[in-house]
């Protein structure tokens, strides 16, 4: 085994882990303050929730021995033969140099932030234990199929020969498509539109979005599980997406409102990163320019099209994870180059990547419509209005984030 791959590897899985209290920050900001908490509840539990549920059968779900290309085995439940044996010899969408633990573990890192990037949508009215229902299900029943599709040896869509380096379509889209439909199914914020719900720390969310951009370089650039040249290329690929992403948000947001905002540059910078995601390792650093230019402009007017169209997509889930994840998938279709990769970018990748969209998107929309309604009929989907207006935080875990008098009235917006 290589020493250089193994560190480069847990460095990234460190990095990815990150991501997740990055996220909550980054949400944590966006909502009223008497639901900052709540909201960090969806980030971090699921650091916990989530982890237990691909040790126990995530991973194998994801890398078992595949059955007719749809799922994996339990070969590797209960992490049974993952140890610090070269991670090639069991799997072999792992490379031989680095122990299969760690591999697991950049694994685990990817599995746990995909359900929480799904709470921007329902944040501020959905209740704790359907949250919880729901995020271990959505992990077992839509994370870990689309994984294997896209990233096991034999997976279906690796043998139809669609791609994905990071995970544009098993993280992001899916998540994406799957905000969507829970925030048409769980309705609107008690007054929404016409009751404003501002952002109740603009600065929290720009230190979490920050931090989403550092940890991106191991989201990235551990793609491919060595610390190679590969690596390098997606490290700044992602930055300078990140970069036009946020430069494009700002400039388009300038033109129609005459102001540059700071959450419309986060907003930016992140559907940068987003897109970039599928062809890091995959793409030149001149398309990666033009990829986080043009997700800075789509996912931008996908933001707005939430207005037009009735839903409430609290936190803009499915705007920029959704839509970024699929305008990502489509570009590494036309600029993918064939120096990085078997079939360069044109009509024929671009098509691949169409249909490994559709069906991700079509299997992220249904599974998760009939969990919602399942879990609805067990649990109840949403809180009362009395709870809703009085504060997820208080009401449902016994705390506030802002201690004193007026606390309420500060983030009450």
């Amino acid at each position: 085994m290589n020493t250089g791959d193994t560190a480069w590897l847990l460095i990234s899985a460190s990095l990815v882990m990150l991501m997740t209290p990055a996220l909550a920050l980054f949400y944590g900001g966006m909502v009223q303050g008497k639901n900052v908490l709540s909201t960090f509840m969806h980030s971090f539990f699921s650091l916990g929730l989530v982890t237990v549920q691909f040790a126990l059968i995530g991973y194998s779900l994801c890398f078992g021995t595949s059955q007719g290309g749809v799922i994996g085995g339990l070969d590797f439940a209960l992490l049974d033969g993952v140890g610090v044996e070269p991670a090639g010899a069991a799997n072999p969408m792992a490379p031989a140099t680095v122990p299969h633990l760690a591999y697991f573990a950049y694994q685990c890192m990817f599995a746990v932030i995909a359900p929480a990037l799904i709470s921007g949508a329902y944040a501020e009215r959905m209740k704790f234990s359907a949250y919880a229902l729901f995020t271990v299900a959505w992990a077992t029943l839509v994370y870990d199929p689309i994984a294997h599709w896209s990233w096991a040896a034999d997976g279906w869509l690796v043998k139809l020969g669609a791609i994905d380096f990071a995970g544009g379509t098993v993280v992001h889209l899916s998540s994406g498509v799957s905000a969507l439909v829970i925030a048409l199914v769980i309705g609107k914020r008690k007054g929404y539109p016409s009751v404003r719900h501002p952002p109740h720390d603009l600065t929290m969310t720009v230190v979490g979005a920050g931090i989403l951009w550092f940890g991106w370089f191991g989201f990235n650039a551990g793609g491919g599980s060595l610390g190679d040249g590969r690596a390098s290329l997606a490290l700044v690929n992602t930055h300078l997406a990140a970069a036009t992403g946020a430069i494009t948000w700002v400039v388009v947001e300038g033109a129609r409102i005459k102001k540059a905002t700071m959450l419309g540059l986060a907003s930016g910078l992140v559907a940068g990163l987003v897109a970039i995601t599928p062809a890091a390792g995959f793409v030149t650093p001149a398309a990666a320019l033009a990829i986080g230019a043009i997700a800075g402009g789509v996912c931008y007017g996908a933001v707005l099209m939430k207005a037009k169209l009735g839903y409430d997509d609290a936190l803009d889930a499915f705007g920029v994870h959704g839509i970024g994840g699929a305008t990502g998938a489509l570009l590494t279709g036309v600029f993918a180059l064939g120096a990085y990769h078997s079939i360069p970018g044109g009509l024929e990748l671009v098509g691949k990547q169409a249909i490994a969209i559709g069906v991700a998107a079509a299997w992220s929309a249904v599974v998760t419509f009939v969990l919602l309604k399942g879990i609805d009929l067990l649990v109840g989907l949403r809180v009362d209005a009395e709870i809703e207006h009085d504060g997820l935080d208080s009401a449902l875990h016994g705390e506030s984030a802002y201690a004193g008098p007026g606390s309420v009235a500060h983030g009450s917006g």
